[in-house]
């Protein structure tokens, strides 16, 4: 586990830091899921999460990481940001799979003032995305 996640953070590091939204889609296993914060419900597949994080880290200015946890059981990754005036931190929660790729992501974010920054950005672009595609709306 400790080999798959280092490399996993390495190559996390490297798309945030340099917003390569389009290497998003690498580092993603085919049926991914990820539980975003709480007005949406989980979003699957590997097309749809790399949409959806691609957005977040495009829109979210000054992403600085402060702290990893690698366990038997996944990596946590504490972070910090802002989106337009307004200062955010979260964790993310990953697991990935036997090939070390990310099979689930749980992102839990605060204050309620950053979600809700977050959500006016990112849903309608997300909503147009998914209707594209013939899904529901987030």
């Amino acid at each position: 586990m400790a080999e798959a996640a280092n490399r996993f953070l390495e190559q996390w590091h490297r798309i945030v830091r340099t917003k390569d939204a389009d290497a998003i889609a690498a580092i993603l296993a085919p049926d991914v899921e990820v539980g975003g914060p709480a007005y949406w419900g989980k979003l699957r597949g590997k097309d749809t999460v790399a949409h959806f994080l691609g957005l977040g880290i495009r829109i979210s200015a000054g992403l600085t990481f402060l702290r990893e946890w690698v366990g038997d059981q996944g990596i946590a990754i504490e972070f910090k940001g802002k989106i337009g005036e307004q200062s955010f931190q979260g964790i993310n929660l990953v697991t990935l799979d036997d090939r070390g790729l990310v099979k689930t992501l749980d992102i839990i974010i605060r204050p309620t003032g950053a979600v809700t920054a977050l959500r006016d950005l990112v849903t309608p672009q997300m909503t147009a995305y998914l209707l594209e595609r013939g899904k529901g709306p987030v």
